[in-house]
């Protein structure tokens, strides 16, 4: 049937597995600490075993080598792939200081970052309703994390590494923002490798996790969190225009969110969801303006 094949059901179909790889990202502090593991050990699992999910995509989908980068784009992207590995043992850490939930939310303040940073450092232009984004995603982000009297004890050790972060995918954005374009999942196949790298020198100091279900946990943080949901994200989006993929993005907190109430227990006080709320807002506000940057961007907003 024709219907099947029309440009409405084929953007359906991208919508359906962008918010399916949200929501399987939503479930991942569940699996960190389900672990029971420290933060650089999950990370190095994360890394280890996305990467072989993902080389085994590429070759069962006869896809180009993930690893064939284009021309002159080699050290950007070790240096971008570094940062993300550095803000994914950050915000693991942070994880474990705040409830999954609020570390998501805070973390979110990210792409309004990257729209600041990038006025400021490569002179792209700023809007007046974009600033007001970036205003109202700030008196979200102080009520959520309680700044503003929530009536919530929030760790505040926390928060700061959410911020660090923040910053290291905010400067992943920026050298990202070249003329050479990197194909989303080759940079996510490289954040992989130099993870696994960088990070096994750790557990090679500090020996493996027990073996039992510790490790099923952390295989899947790379199978399925890593390798299976980046692969829906990024095969969801490349379909869809801008403004759809920023709000199919509130899939990924808001199935933290709930994951947080259902597993564990913990509920954010009235004025925190207020906040949470407000930030959803600025970021669908801030993010209305179609940019053709916009999908490659997206990348560096992923936990």
């Amino acid at each position: 049937m024709q219907v099947s094949s029309s440009p409405a059901a084929a953007e359906t179909r991208a919508a359906w597995r962008m918010a399916a790889g949200g929501a399987l990202l939503g479930t991942l502090g569940v699996f960190l600490l389900e672990s029971g593991s420290d933060a650089a050990s999950a990370a190095w699992f994360r890394c280890a075993f996305g990467l072989l999910a993902l080389t085994l995509w590429a070759r069962a989908t006869r896809r180009t080598p993930l690893w064939r980068l284009p021309a002159g784009t080699a050290l950007r992207v070790g240096v971008a792939a570094a940062l993300v590995v550095l803000s994914w043992v950050v915000f693991f850490v942070a994880i474990q200081h705040l409830s999954v939930g609020l570390a998501t939310v805070v973390f979110h303040v990210q792409p309004l970052c990257l729209m600041v940073a990038g006025a400021w450092w490569l002179g792209e232009p700023l809007p007046r309703a974009r600033i007001a984004a970036v205003l109202l995603a700030l008196l979200g982000l102080s009520l959520a994390t309680g700044l503003l009297g929530s009536g919530a004890a929030v760790s505040w050790l926390g928060v700061a590494l959410c911020g660090v972060a923040v910053v290291a995918q905010t400067a992943v954005g920026l050298l990202l923002r070249a003329r050479t374009p990197v194909p989303p999942l080759a940079l996510a196949w490289w954040q992989c490798a130099v993870g696994a790298l960088v990070l096994w020198p750790w557990l090679w100091l500090n020996g493996w996790p027990a073996w039992g279900p510790a490790w099923g946990w952390l295989a899947a943080l790379g199978v399925l969190h890593t390798g299976l949901a980046y692969v829906l994200i990024y095969g969801g989006m490349a379909r869809l225009a801008t403004a759809r993929t920023a709000l199919l993005q509130f899939v990924y907190p808001a199935v933290t969110l709930l994951c947080d109430a259902l597993v564990y227990q913990r509920l954010l006080a009235p004025g925190q969801w207020l906040g949470v709320g407000l930030m959803a807002l600025a970021l669908w506000w801030g993010a209305r303006p179609v940019s053709a940057a916009a999908p490659q961007a997206a990348l560096t907003r992923r936990g």
